[in-house]
């Protein structure tokens, strides 16, 4: 099975991946992560992307699709592939459908996220995390049981996230409606879109989009 998965940051897309992952033994293609792996390894790929990237200039759509077919063929034919940040263009959901095809796939859902922005502003904001072992906390969601005092390591450090704040988070929403508003009715035309309530609790949205993947 392969799926987009779509979502502001902080929508929690992250998370549920993750989960997609252990239950079905999906793979997570992240273009950031691959992009950086693929650097690293110095790949053909890789090196291509590195020399663009030193240059100071975008990773071109034909690196990215290229990055993608290579991931696609070590993972096999029978592992599923959860797309995060990609397509976001139309371009590059002409391209993707281009990838599969060549290997024998096609795109099963595209899974939004649905967030309310005032509310995800507060889910973000309130976010910190122990400096020491990285639990994290909320200000109004989870604060530690004793106040100052992390409950898993006993430390007094706390950090937060400097790009955690209201500001941020909303210039972050509107870059993602509009880099998602041009495809989304591609993939609406062919019925394959599903939305989630992004701002329920973490279980009832891994339930919805597990009835979704299994429907």
């Amino acid at each position: 099975m392969n799926i987009i998965l779509l979502g502001p940051p902080g929508a929690g897309k992250g998370t549920q991946a993750q989960r997609l992952v252990e239950r079905h033994g999906m793979r997570q293609l992240s273009t950031g992560d691959m992009l950086r792996a693929a650097v690293k390894a110095g790949t053909p790929v890789g090196l291509q992307a590195k020399a663009v990237m030193e240059r100071g200039e975008l990773v071109s759509d034909a690196i990215v699709s290229a990055l993608i077919g290579e991931e696609l063929d070590q993972m096999g034919p029978q592992a599923g592939a959860i797309f995060d940040g990609y397509p976001r263009t139309a371009a590059q959901a002409e391209s993707l459908d281009e990838i599969l095809a060549v290997r024998g796939r096609k795109l099963d859902h595209v899974i939004e996220l649905d967030v309310d922005e005032d509310a995800l502003v507060e889910r973000i904001t309130g976010r910190f995390t122990c400096a020491n072992c990285g639990k994290g906390y909320h200000d109004t969601f989870e604060q530690p049981r004793e106040p100052g005092v992390c409950d898993k390591c006993g430390s007094r450090e706390f950090k937060r996230r400097p790009d955690d704040n209201a500001e941020t988070v909303r210039t972050r929403m509107a870059e993602y409606r509009a880099k998602t508003a041009p495809i989304l009715p591609i993939y609406e035309a062919r019925g394959i879109v599903s939305r989630v309530n992004g701002m329920a609790e973490l279980d009832g949205v891994t339930a919805a989009i597990e009835r979704i993947i299994s429907g």
